[in-house]
């Protein structure tokens, strides 16, 4: 009987030897014990609210493919808190970037942070990022796949090296009207022009009086579009001309290379170039039914020759308008393309056109560097772009994952040849939320309407702004408040 005993008791020794590690094996990436998960930290810049979008766009399809790691999203600024305050009185906009640097020095740092341009130049700069280029050459990465936007950008900014990997990249290119151009027996634009080159085509094409004019370029496809913010998105930023100085306490506007932007852009639109918010097509409400049903939009309704616009315009308008052609009433198709957005001599190749806003990087003081490292590796993955390729929106950085949708055959690549404008070391979108500074640029939109108009000199013009613009500077340095007199009449 004792026999037996012991025997039984070897046998089930021997089964469990062999289970546990069977159990050990089970309980993986592929089992994991409720609570017994790997936690990965990320800190993002605006959140205390429903935070379904960012998830479905980033961590969702990661955390069903690693069951053993969660992800906790950490806001550097609690959007909830300034949307129900009732005080009364407008909260100063919270500082960006110190909020973010919180979230990696706090006491329980963020182990990933996702920042614009602005926020990972500054983080690099202050060594606060982990240097990527060892993993990338660890793990054998092929970064040639990588778009020159995007690898260059980010090397740009980080002095040759790699310290974080954006999946997705914002761009515009420079749309033309492939009809017009054969119908003025002109040659195209091409890639890699410059700005002059670009305006001289425009005025070869323009021609026509009041409702029946084309123009031959715009910086913008919208009817009635402001001429002077139009020109600082594409024409300015590549030039890195400033307004203000880094403190903003002092314009500085008034230089001769302000004057000359002034005066190119200002001409253009006396020669009716470029079209204006004063031109004689502007939209005034509804169109009447024999009319364009794209008045709204001057490339569309074959107003101008070239525009600018971004890659979504593709894929939300231009390519199902003419796909729908037969079925619209006053719409004509027409054959057209894209081309690199034009650059200047001074800046080769850099586009204001072209915008990193989501940067993933791995905190220096990370709890949990390995699986930051993998999150990283697999929202930049081959298998990540080729599903996100689907988006309309903002476009993937794989180069081989960016294909013209719907069999179209245009020149794809002028979206990612180009490099973009490096970020400043001021946080401009801060200073222009303090205060009242951002009728900074009202000011210079109303004195260039006046100088189109002749009613001003662009010189005239820069000193006016100059002036005004240091009224506001001081005010917003002493506090605030309704400005000394009216800063926009003499």
């Amino acid at each position: 009987m004792k026999k037996n005993w012991v025997r039984k008791l070897l046998t089930v020794t021997l089964a469990m030897t062999m289970i546990i590690p069977m159990l050990a094996a089970c309980t993986n990436k592929d089992e994991v014990v409720p609570g017994q998960e790997r936690v990965l930290r990320i800190g993002m810049q605006y959140g205390g609210y429903d935070d379904t979008y960012f998830r479905q766009q980033w961590t969702d399809t990661f955390e069903i493919t690693h069951k053993g790691i969660r992800i906790e999203l950490v806001p550097a600024i609690d959007g909830s808190d300034m949307r129900y305050d009732n005080s009364g009185d407008p909260k100063k906009q919270p500082d960006r970037y110190e909020a973010m640097k919180k979230l990696l020095n706090s006491a329980n740092p963020v182990d990933i942070v996702v920042t614009d341009s602005f926020q990972f130049r500054k983080l690099v700069e202050e060594g606060m990022l982990k240097q990527l280029d060892p993993l990338v050459q660890k793990d054998k990465i092929d970064l040639s796949d990588f778009v020159p936007t995007v690898i260059d950008g980010l090397k740009t900014m980080g002095d040759n090296n790699l310290y974080g990997l954006s999946p997705t990249f914002s761009s515009s290119a420079l749309f033309f009207n492939k009809k017009m151009f054969s119908d003025a027996g002109i040659a195209p634009p091409t890639d890699n022009m410059t700005w002059d080159q670009v305006f001289t085509l425009a005025a070869n094409l323009s021609k026509g009086d009041g409702a029946d004019r084309k123009y031959g370029f715009s910086f913008n496809r919208y009817n009635g579009s402001d001429v002077f913010d139009d020109m600082l998105n594409y024409y300015v930023s590549p030039l890195n001309l400033r307004m203000f100085d880094d403190k903003g306490e002092k314009m500085t506007v008034n230089t001769p290379q302000w004057e000359k932007v002034w005066t190119t852009v200002s001409d253009l639109a006396i020669k009716k170039t470029i079209p204006t918010g004063n031109s004689n097509n502007e939209m005034t409400g509804q169109a009447p039914e024999n009319e364009n049903p794209f008045s709204h939009d001057n490339f569309l309704s074959g107003k101008v020759a070239m525009a600018i616009s971004d890659y979504n315009y593709i894929n939300t308008e231009l390519a199902d308008a003419m796909k729908n052609a037969d079925k619209i009433k006053g719409f004509k198709k027409f054959d057209w393309d894209v081309v690199t957005l034009p650059s200047h001599p001074e800046a080769p190749g850099v586009s204001g056109g072209s915008q990193l806003y989501n940067i993933f990087s791995i905190n220096q003081k990370a709890a949990n560097p390995d699986d930051a490292w993998e999150f990283i590796k697999f929202i930049n993955s081959e298998d990540w772009a080729k599903l996100r390729s689907r988006s309309s929106w903002e476009m993937v950085s794989r180069q081989q994952y960016i294909k013209p949708k719907d069999g179209t055959n245009i020149n794809i690549s002028a979206f990612y040849k180009t490099k973009p404008v490096p970020p400043t070391k001021t946080d401009m979108d801060k200073l222009m939320g303090d205060g009242n500074l951002w009728q900074i640029n009202q000011i210079a939109s109303e004195l260039m309407k006046q100088v189109i108009d002749k009613k001003k000199s662009v010189s005239e013009a820069l000193k006016e702004w100059e002036t005004k613009g240091n009224q506001l500077l001081l005010q917003a340095k002493n506090g605030g408040g309704t400005p000394p007199g009216n800063v926009y009449h003499d």
